[in-house]
């Protein structure tokens, strides 16, 4: 099949798995409203589904046997998506917002402004799930993935979220549940799995037909595709006057892609070919 017919595929597939994760999303933002959470908090929660489409690709291109791919997509939607997230909220941010003093203060020093909460909950936490990958897969004795570290990864993720909810609990809001959004849940999660499935097949067809390894391919391609739909959730957020969730939300994801979508890459063992790189 044609190079271009699959990055065509790689697109649609890509729209299909966030589709699905936006569709999930609705029903954890009510869950969120309901137990209480801040918009620090509610993003390390509301991450498990907007970083899934990521955990799903990992799966699969685990269960098709070419985890380079998933670990080309984990280090990428880290890399590249921290600095175009904060740079797309800061010139989101640049927008005048009606009674909000703490904002103009923030727009005439020409910052970002970000509720300082958001560095205890969610930035220093990531910092640390970081050097816990690096202890665990960098040194020559325990070089790569392997099942034990997928596990303890998995420990590190439920501290991240159970730090981000005691540390950000208040009295929870009456919310209201209909038919149509359990639907179109159920809907985004079939999406989702459909998406992943064919974001790793167009993945291996395109880095064979250029003839570049897995792992570039994940890192450059995969790992881009998943992190570009978050550049227009990001802006609305930001834009629609949400500074610290729409920013911050980024940190929550790659939270989870470092630990629960590190967890199936870890179960079939991935070794690091291209130790340089990595």
């Amino acid at each position: 099949m044609n190079v271009w017919l699959w990055v065509v595929i790689l697109g649609l597939a890509a729209w299909a798995a966030h589709w699905g994760a936006d569709r999930l999303l609705t029903p954890l933002m009510l869950l969120r409203k309901q137990w209480g959470l801040t918009a620090s908090a509610g993003a390390a929660f509301l991450a498990l589904l907007t970083a899934s489409p990521e955990v799903a690709i990992n799966i699969t291109s685990a269960a098709r046997d070419v985890s380079d791919i998933g670990l080309g997509n984990l280090l990428g939607s880290n890399i590249i998506s921290i600095p175009l997230m904060v740079t797309i909220a800061y010139f989101a941010s640049r927008k005048q917002f009606k009674n909000n003093k703490e904002h103009q203060e923030h727009l005439d020093k020409d910052i970002l402004a970000l509720n300082k909460r958001s560095v205890s909950v969610l930035s220093l936490p990531y910092l640390g799930i970081i050097a816990l990958v690096a202890i665990l897969t960098l040194p020559k004795p325990w070089r790569g993935l392997q099942p034990v570290d997928g596990w303890i990864m998995l420990v590190a993720y439920a501290a991240f979220l159970t730090h981000a909810i005691i540390k950000g609990k208040e009295k929870g809001k009456k919310v209201e549940w209909n038919k149509k959004q359990v639907w179109l849940s159920i809907a985004g999660a079939f999406a989702i799995a459909v998406g992943a499935f064919f974001i790793v097949k167009a993945t291996e067809n395109i880095v064979s037909a250029l003839n570049i390894s897995e792992i570039v391919g994940g890192l450059f391609i995969t790992g881009l595709m998943t992190t570009a739909p978050e550049i227009f959730k990001t802006w609305s957020v930001v834009k629609g006057g949400e500074v610290t969730a729409g920013t911050t939300s980024v940190i929550a994801d790659n939270a989870v892609t470092m630990t629960v979508a590190f967890f199936p890459l870890a179960l079939v063992t991935t070794p690091i070919e291209d130790f340089e790189l990595f």
